[in-house]
């Protein structure tokens, strides 16, 4: 049980005022959003810290087997576990070449809104790099209700009180490291990489677009999760990077300080469960 006052209470709203690192994997719970389709842990925009990374697709999971002993009557062969699946929850941000990471620098103010009546997650961050380069970030998360397969993204930067080089990192990212979870070998096994990579795209153009697709070892479901981006900003370079697990787009901006004069991404994901694969699991 979480108990502490950076909780306020408010009508349809929770409110964290600021941030408590020995209570992230609780709060990743609390400020999880889902549609019954895609279910996203309340995992921070820039990915780290974290205590348990999580984007899950209702009915994807993998099949584990179960060997015992000795055989009896009612025992089942395998098992049935939920997986992480890709994730297109991370924008790392780079300010001046310094990375966007609350655990250094200075953080003035940090503070996340669940707003139940929106189906929203709004983050608004105030913080100052090593060098003491400052800025603001906002960023609002949310799932479709009327498009199950959709998951969106706004995030903004705002210099406070000097021109900067920001630059935007928006990953989509699968088989990512995770916790050890119990003393099990056989589950350890099944979860460390449980996709296979079957394609990974990028489509240059605007807005940009890239797409991997995956497919479970055993249970042989195979899912696609792609992404695009709408950039605000004087004349973005943007740059897509790819790999079998991994696709980055990569944005560039100059910002100068002042009221209104910020960079926006428009990041929508979507992910897809598709029918079992054809081909002999791997």
């Amino acid at each position: 049980m979480i108990k502490q006052a950076a909780y306020g209470t408010e009508p349809w709203r929770l409110v964290e005022k600021e941030l408590d690192l020995d209570l992230l994997a609780q709060s990743e719970s609390i400020f999880a959003l889902s549609n019954g389709h895609i279910g996203l842990r309340g995992n921070l925009d820039e990915g780290d810290p974290h205590g348990l990374p999580g984007t899950y697709l209702n009915s994807m999971y993998e099949v584990r087997p179960l060997p015992y002993a000795e055989a009896g009557y009612g025992y089942p062969d395998s098992g049935q576990t939920v997986i992480n699946v890709t994730n297109g929850k991370v924008i790392r941000l780079l300010v001046d070449d310094e990375p966007f990471d609350i655990r250094y620098g200075t953080l003035h103010s940090h503070e996340r809104v669940l707003d139940l009546r929106a189906g929203t997650l709004t983050r608004t961050v105030d913080w100052s790099s090593p060098v003491g380069a400052r800025i603001k970030v906002t960023s609002v998360r949310m799932v479709s209700l009327t498009q199950r397969a959709i998951a969106a993204i706004s995030y903004t930067v705002e210099p406070v009180d000097q021109k900067l080089r920001v630059v935007l990192q928006s990953e989509l990212v699968t088989n990512e490291e995770m916790p050890k979870r119990g003393n099990d070998p056989r589950l350890a096994a099944i979860l460390e990489a449980p996709l296979v990579s079957e394609e990974h795209q990028t489509y240059d153009g605007t807005p940009s677009r890239v797409v991997l697709v995956h497919r479970t070892r055993a249970s042989q479901l195979r899912m696609a999760a792609g992404m695009s981006h709408v950039i605000t900003g004087p004349q973005p370079a943007a740059a897509a990077q790819r790999g079998r697990d991994r696709l980055l787009v990569q944005v560039v901006l100059a910002r100068q300080p002042g009221i209104g004069d910020v960079s926006a991404v428009q990041h929508e994901v979507r992910g897809h469960l598709g029918q079992r694969g054809v081909g002999p699991a791997q």
